[in-house]
């Protein structure tokens, strides 16, 4: 490939997953203030908060379904296009209900869009910089959730609060116009003609697929699900842990601002780690250093050692950038690849939806420090499945592999792990 067709190729991937994420960073510190705005109470602006996870992992498996349908690139277009109107429906509309239906549907369109760009990667970039291209996608995201809030911030500033909806619609729009220059998949057709012709192929059922590779998602998709709970607590448990010890809500976002930091600058090393050695030697030492700083959250009692452990856990969130969505990559079939990958995300979405909650059951009923060593608990018990069902070397190309006990890869003797195709 030319230098010129892979630079079209990256930005391609990258600009429009920049321009969707900081739309999405803009808003979603928005909507339980909007809502507030709108008359909710402080639970019913916390649940349409949570609609936009609960959403993502409800629609996962549809999301598979439909980038088999109409191809990675058009998926992507359609839900831009989709979260653009949604936006536009709480800017002009301006009720909870329209609030609650477009945060929803921005949760359905994520899903399509994080399926179909994990799918167009995973067939587009060669083996050997697979790691390196999906933790460069985390790292993109996390840059636009950094510019996204400030941007809002800005939008807020000179206009008001309701528009920075209709700026994360614009940059939805603008997601969509470049994705239109996406290149296609080889041997893909283009336009309606190739959408029409997708349509008359063979579509393999989704829970077919499933039940076929049930085995590694069974084993090493749990395992990912127990490595996004540990990832996604950090948001909740550190803010929570400062305002318990005092520290004022200046303070409370320096932490928070320095461990996220570390997510921005690590996630490329962390990408080369696990092309140049494998990647057990990414996602299990990360959980165990996240689940260790867990653990000793409730040893710390001032800003200086809670920062610490907060930074650490950013350093591990950081390292493993992209990790699960490079698994299941790794694990995908060449037949039923989107349907694979939908069920793959249920794993990752569902761990990420699920930490928050264990926090919010634990500390209610019985109190945070136990929060804290419950889920680090569950961390090291990750940790052990991790090291067991991850594969210590770096999948070759076109090779078939097993995930089994020691987690080394092998000729697959069933359909039960997959070809990574």
């Amino acid at each position: 490939m030319t230098k010129q067709r892979w630079g079209r190729t990256l930005f391609a991937v990258y600009g429009p997953t920049l321009m969707a994420s900081i739309g999405f960073g803009a808003v979603i510190p928005l909507v339980a203030i909007q809502a507030r705005a709108l008359g909710a109470s402080v639970g019913l602006a916390a649940f349409i908060t949570a609609l936009n996870a609960l959403a993502q992992v409800m629609g996962d498996l549809p999301a598979g379904i439909v980038a088999d349908r109409l191809g990675e690139k058009y998926a992507i277009v359609a839900a831009c296009l989709i979260d653009t109107c949604t936006m536009a429906m709480v800017f002009v509309a301006r009720s909870l209900i329209v609030l609650a239906i477009a945060v929803f549907l921005q949760g359905l369109t994520a899903a399509v869009f994080s399926l179909a760009r994990q799918t167009y990667i995973t067939e587009r970039i060669p083996v050997h910089w697979r790691a390196r291209a999906m933790s460069t996608l985390g790292g993109v995201f996390r840059i636009g959730w950094f510019i996204g809030p400030l941007a809002a911030a800005a939008v807020i500033t000179r206009w008001d609060l309701i528009t920075a909806f209709c700026f994360a619609g614009a940059m939805s729009f603008l997601a969509a116009v470049v994705t239109l220059a996406m290149p296609s998949l080889p041997g893909e057709p283009t336009g309606l003609r190739g959408i029409r012709q997708r349509q008359q192929e063979d579509h393999p059922a989704t829970f077919d697929i499933l039940r076929q590779h049930r085995h590694v998602l069974l084993t090493l998709g749990v395992g990912c699900l127990c490595l996004m709970l540990i990832r996604s607590v950090r948001q909740t448990i550190i803010p929570l842990w400062c305002e318990a010890h005092g520290i004022s809500p200046a303070a409370t976002s320096l932490i928070y601002s320095i461990s996220m930091g570390f997510d921005v600058l690590l996630f490329f090393p962390g990408g080369w780690i696990m092309d140049r050695f494998g990647r057990w030697f990414v996602s299990v030492p990360t959980i165990a250093v996240m689940s260790l700083c867990l653990l000793a959250l409730p040893l710390s009692h001032t800003a200086g050692t809670i920062a610490l452990v907060a930074c650490l856990l950013g350093f591990g969130n950081g390292v493993s950038s992209g990790i699960v969505n490079t698994l299941g990559a790794d694990m995908s079939p060449s037949y039923g690849r989107p349907q694979f990958l939908a069920g793959w995300r249920v794993f990752g979405d569902g761990g990420a939806a699920l930490g928050p909650l264990i926090v919010s059951a634990a500390t209610a009923l019985v109190s945070l420090p136990f929060a804290s060593i419950l889920v680090g608990a569950i961390g090291l018990a990750g940790t052990g499945w991790l090291a067991r069902y991850v594969p210590h070397q770096v999948v070759p190309d076109e090779a078939e592999v097993t995930v089994g006990a020691g987690g080394g890869p092998g000729p697959e003797p069933s359909g039960d792990a997959s070809t990574r195709g």
